[in-house]
């Protein structure tokens, strides 16, 4: 798609109303986001908030239904998490989903005991029911289980939708209230027609009619900024990736001349990062755009350093300091633009509906600190990543833009093992440059979702022309997945390999050595360091 200039709204549009809303109660299931984004994948909204939210604020939110979602514990255990029952008592639709169903079966009279058997993985299920909640589904399919307690005895009140060899309340149904329950994960992708179980209670038993688009919500947020902006000044904090390119793109639609963007080249960036910026945002949006060169100062302060988390905490110092001095220097700068998205929400325990468990604590401008004085925007905080992409393109941002695989906020410097000189680093960029062009040559780079070269600290032998070598090594890293939390390496075509390995080395002076990384998440990570 052609970028476009077409960027700033000419008059305030109405607000639009979110009609439709389905609330996945988290009680920390590690898929439990997969749900939400399974739900919207149905063009429904759908929030992750805390399990014990009150009745009021479901009330107040007024959602469609009502989705529980699985976790470690045990019902039976002394500090399980709880509902109020008064849930069951709203005449909402409700799905139970693994310790969902059972916490919904025991507080409605069930028995919840330990499986004879316990079920981790793929299972094949037979429906058994009737229902909208199972319409449209074959008699068998395979499903994904991970449990050891399960619904034994319904006493009446549930009927059986849905049932395993050891399992047989694999799916049910309440006799007189519109309240379903899964023993199995519907969310994951190893459970067959489990969009289509979610499309049946989302629209069949919710009622929803999916309405909700992405261009509505660039309607409500462009209202929201303007409204909340008035005639005062905001910072965006671009890096090159498709985060803060799209916060930046529905900003300039919302305020124009008011925006001002900061790019800090650290020295640890792709190749040809820095003048792509510039063009992107300088050249064809025309915003007022400030570009750093601190790559001197980045460089210095990492000099001799090899502890990757060390790096991380160095350059997040240094670009607060530097981000700092220029911020400071912009008139009439009262608000801070981050590429804050859901995930990172959930995440950090930060949702505004209630704190989930912290996983890990996310700086998406490089940890900026409160005493800066800003007051934060955060647009894309409600997205998954790829509506965060669908985003840019409704905006006019390029595919080549808003497909770009993911880059660590520390860029090159947790890819670069061992020590950050500039020559190590320039290795590294050209060497990343040739793996990237040559997956867009062989039409593999929409195919895989994460690939990049890693520089490691290891010398090995090798034979150039008459005379040996001992040169550094590149590691390939390719994955494919839906989600980023889980991760499958990718089975790179020979010929594709042979290409990355031969350029690399012909091209790329100080290396002799080309290595392919063939390790998934879990139980290694996507990054190296």
């Amino acid at each position: 798609m052609p970028e476009t200039t077409s960027l700033v709204a000419p008059s305030l549009p109405a607000k639009p109303q979110r009609e439709e809303l389905i609330l996945v109660l988290d009680f920390g299931g590690q898929t439990a986001q997969l749900i939400a984004r399974r739900v919207r994948d149905q063009n429904v909204f759908c929030q992750l908030v805390r399990h014990d939210l009150s009745l009021d604020r479901i009330r107040e939110l007024n959602p469609k239904g009502l989705i529980l979602s699985g976790g470690p514990a045990s019902v039976y255990d002394a500090k399980a998490p709880k509902v109020d029952p008064g849930l069951f008592e709203l005449g909402l639709p409700i799905l139970g989903i693994c310790y969902g169903m059972q916490l919904t079966c025991q507080t409605l009279g069930g028995s919840v005991q330990p499986g004879t058997k316990r079920e981790f993985g793929r299972t094949i299920c037979q429906v058994t029911g009737t229902d909208p909640l199972v319409a449209g589904l074959p008699p068998s399919m395979t499903v994904w289980m991970s449990h050891g307690d399960q619904v034994h005895d319904a006493t009446g009140q549930f009927v059986q939708l849905m049932g395993t060899s050891t399992c047989p309340f694999a799916a049910v149904k309440h006799r007189t209230k519109p309240i379903y329950g899964l023993q199995f994960h519907p969310e994951v992708t190893h459970t067959e027609h489990g969009g289509a179980l979610l499309a049946n209670f989302v629209k069949q038993v919710c009622g929803c009619q999916g309405t909700w688009r992405i261009s509505s919500l660039i309607e409500r947020e462009v209202a929201a900024i303007r409204e909340r902006v008035g005639n005062k000044r905001v910072i965006c904090g671009l890096s090159g990736g498709v985060d803060s390119s799209v916060v930046a793109a529905i900003l300039y639609k919302a305020i124009g001349s008011q925006l001002s963007c900061i790019f800090v080249d650290n020295g640890l960036l792709r190749k040809g990062e820095s003048d792509k910026v510039r063009d992107r945002f300088q050249n064809h949006f025309k915003t007022d755009l400030h570009v750093i060169d601190a790559k001197d100062r980045f460089l210095n302060e990492l000099a001799g350093v090899t502890d990757p988390q060390a790096k991380r905490k160095i350059i997040g110092r240094v670009f607060i300091e530097v981000f700092r001095k220029e911020a400071e220097s912009i008139p009439d700068a009262h608000f801070l633009a981050q590429g804050t998205l859901y995930p990172d929400v959930i995440e950090s325990g930060a949702n505004v509906d209630g704190p989930a468990a912290t996983i890990k604590a996310h700086h998406n401008v490089g940890g900026l600190p409160k005493e800066l004085g800003f007051e934060l925007i955060e647009p894309l905080r409600e997205l998954f990543k790829d509506e965060v992409r669908r985003m840019g393109l409704e905006l006019g941002l390029t595919e080549e833009l808003v497909w770009r695989h993911p880059f660590p906020g520390p860029g090159l410097g947790v890819r670069c093992l061992g020590d950050l000189s500039a020559e190590r680093l320039e290795k590294l960029r050209e060497a990343d440059a040739i793996v990237l062009e040559e997956l867009r040559s062989a039409g593999l780079y929409r195919t895989i979702q994460q690939a990049f070269a890693v520089l490691l600290p290891v010398q090995s032998v090798g034979v150039m022309g008459d005379g040996r070598t001992y040169e550094e090594v590149i590691a390939v890293r390719a994955v494919q997945t839906d989600d980023f939390m889980t991760a499958d390496w990718f089975p790179m075509p020979y010929e594709v390999l042979q290409a990355i390995s031969t350029r690399i080395i012909n091209e790329v002076r100080g290396v002799n050595r080309v290595v392919y990384d063939i390790s998934s998440k879990p139980p290694s990570t996507i990054e190296w360091e």
